[in-house]
């Protein structure tokens, strides 16, 4: 399979902007909260702010429910086009984006001379690198070592229970609006069916998300395939209905024979790292070992 294009690229980007490194390097000392007017312009990291018990002054517009610690703090926009008058009228101390946005937000901030700070989540051992960074930063060492130690338990939890069992092949497709991907190991989806005990179909790639080719990955054989929707999860959705049912070439697949097709929960299963994680292995164990 070949790498995908340049376009492809661009609409991986979107893509990440509906979930959710450069990050700023931590002080010596630990900040103060209270003197801090931080805005995070993602779900993502909104959500990891509350873990840490950290106040925010301004968050992003999104139709899922956010913390209850933030019903007084302004909606700032779209992840990937922020409300640039009211995110200035917040006079923030820091602003934080993701590293997959950088591209498209930095131009946008450098024009106003605004500094971001860009945190990395796209991976599980990445978030918890910036998890734990953002806890010396802001004195929250205890809160954010808790997030890690809770993983690591479900993850152990998960390896002494699958010890000795068939390890399952797995295809993962991200599907968008009239388009979908394959998600390498290198994905966070694949980095979490990993976890969780399954081998992706797709190895030997540096990428996240490959091109399709469904004759190609027939011949991969895999035991199971997992359809991650984003976007517009019911259109996407319906789109994969209708590849399955007019592609004949996905009825030969044993996992469509052996009715072993899942369609993943976008709350749980983001593009990027997030609090969902662990959920979200939960849900994987029981379609991997049923």
């Amino acid at each position: 399979m070949r790498k995908m294009s340049y376009m492809l690229c661009i609409l991986i980007t979107i893509v990440l902007a509906g979930c959710s490194s450069q990050n700023e390097a931590s002080t010596k000392e630990p900040i103060d909260p209270a003197e801090d007017r931080i805005v995070a312009t993602t779900v993502a990291l909104t959500e990891i702010m509350d873990a840490l018990e950290l106040d925010l002054v301004g968050i992003p517009s999104s139709y899922k429910d956010l913390p209850v610690r933030y019903e007084d703090a302004k909606e700032v926009g779209n992840p990937m086009s922020p409300d640039m008058e009211m995110l200035l009228s917040l006079k923030p101390t820091e602003i934080l984006s993701v590293t997959t946005l950088q591209y498209d937000l930095q131009e946008m901030f450098d024009e106003r001379n605004i500094d971001m700070t860009y945190v990395n989540l796209e991976s599980i051992d990445a978030m918890h690198d910036e998890i734990l960074k953002m806890g010396e930063k802001y004195d929250r060492q205890t809160q954010a070592q808790a997030i890690i130690d809770q993983f690591e338990t479900k993850v152990a939890e998960i390896e002494q229970a699958v010890e000795g069992q068939k390890q399952p092949s797995v295809l993962i497709l991200l599907g968008i609006p009239g388009s979908y991907l394959v998600a390498t190991e290198h994905s966070y989806i694949g980095d979490l069916v990993k976890r969780s005990g399954g081998k992706n179909v797709i190895t030997g790639e540096d990428v996240e998300f490959l091109s399709s080719n469904t004759e190609y990955l027939q011949q991969a054989k895999p035991d199971i395939i997992l359809r991650a929707a984003h976007g517009m999860p019911e259109e996407v959705i319906k789109m994969f209905d209708d590849e399955f049912r007019t592609n004949d070439v996905w009825k030969h697949f044993e996992a469509v024979k052996n009715n072993r097709v899942y369609d993943l929960d976008e709350l749980l299963f983001g593009t990027t790292g997030n609090l969902a994680a662990i959920e979200a292995l939960d849900e994987l164990q029981k379609m991997l070992y049923p």
